[in-house]
């Protein structure tokens, strides 16, 4: 018989405390509040609690769901755990990276460079290897020749000179990116997988955010406004990237200074989409510098830039942002691919 104890003290651990707020059964379970859901998440990053208290806690919250108090609360510990980037260090976009693709190749990236093009500083950060058999945007950043940093120094210097700059979780929060490797042992996704999206880890005033489920637009948004986010976009995108599907009508949710807005952004192509093979990075290469044929990957580009750009540029329209994205295409910077 396996000793699950790594003590034998009779003494209560701290951390059950947590555990048996979220399994006290049918009626005496509740949600933990927002200090509760920070401290908890502080013991977990900080090493205090045992492998079987940590499967029990999340596996916890995937059957009740997680509240925004939760995520926000987990979101502050993540924060204050973090190695953190100098006060000087700013980004006008945060774009979470974490789900890598699958069914078609990352023409988000491509988005990533006119929106540079239009002057903004986007800030890309991830973590690769948690799921078989997709290309991470780390990956892919590495070859196209794209900024891709091992520290906050590095990121800083990206940004100045190129506007954009992709951090691994690995290099600012090593602890969280051991809870995101935890997948294939659980056999289902957790909380992390959530709130790693919400981190925002430089405060960039605008954050772009994907979903794999529709459901979940609504508890990333009042999350946000919990955490004092001026300016979200938050869609469910191809394989869980921010990316939108040019095949399929998108609800964008918008948290605009405060309020919730949504709208849709009507489908590009009418007839189904094949995926593809093994999502590769030639694809982008090509269009971006050849204009290859791919009406696909083109109109995947040009909506999710647009949709970006509403965050962005709040008084924007989302035709006045559809024409934006179109004249930064035609404009674009070919040699950046080269």
């Amino acid at each position: 018989m396996v000793d699950l104890t790594s003590s034998k003290s009779s003494a209560e651990h701290p951390f059950a405390h947590y555990i048996r707020i979220l399994g006290k059964g049918k009626t005496g379970t509740r949600s933990l509040e927002q200090d509760e859901a920070r401290q908890a998440f502080s013991m977990i990053l900080n090493g205090t609690t045992e492998p079987l208290q940590l499967g029990a806690f999340l596996m916890l919250l995937r059957v009740k769901e997680e509240t925004p108090e939760e995520l926000a609360g987990f979101v502050q510990a993540c924060r204050q755990s973090m190695l953190a980037p100098t006060s000087e260090l700013r980004a006008d976009l945060d774009w979470s990276s974490y789900a890598g693709k699958k069914h078609q190749h990352p023409w988000f990236i491509l988005s990533m460079l006119l929106l540079v093009q239009a002057g903004h500083r986007v800030f890309v950060h991830g973590s690769s290897g948690h799921t078989p058999d997709r290309l991470y945007t780390e990956a892919a950043f590495r070859e196209l020749g794209l900024p891709v940093a091992t520290s906050w120094p590095e990121v800083s210097q990206q940004l100045d000179r190129d506007q954009l700059s992709y951090l691994s979780l690995d290099y600012f929060c090593p602890s969280l990116q051991k809870l995101m490797l935890l997948r294939p042992l659980l056999g289902l996704r957790s909380p992390v997988n959530t709130l790693c999206r919400m981190i925002n880890p430089l405060r960039a005033p605008a954050s772009v955010q994907s979903i794999f489920h529709p459901a979940y637009a609504l508890l990333h948004q009042h999350t946000d406004l919990l955490l004092d986010q001026a300016r979200a976009l938050v869609f469910k995108g191809d394989s869980g990237e921010a990316e939108i599907k040019p095949q399929a009508d998108t609800r964008l949710c918008l948290l605009l200074d405060g309020e919730l807005r949504e709208m849709t952004l009507s489908r590009s192509l009418t007839h189904r989409v094949e995926s593809v093979v093994s999502p590769s990075v030639d694809p982008l290469r090509s269009l971006w510098c050849h204009d290859t044929h791919n009406h696909y990957g083109l109109n995947a580009v040009l909506a999710t830039t647009a949709a970006a750009l509403l965050i962005l540029v709040p008084s924007l329209s989302l035709d006045s942002a559809q024409h934006q994205a179109l004249l930064l295409w035609e404009n674009r910077q070919r040699s950046r691919l080269a």
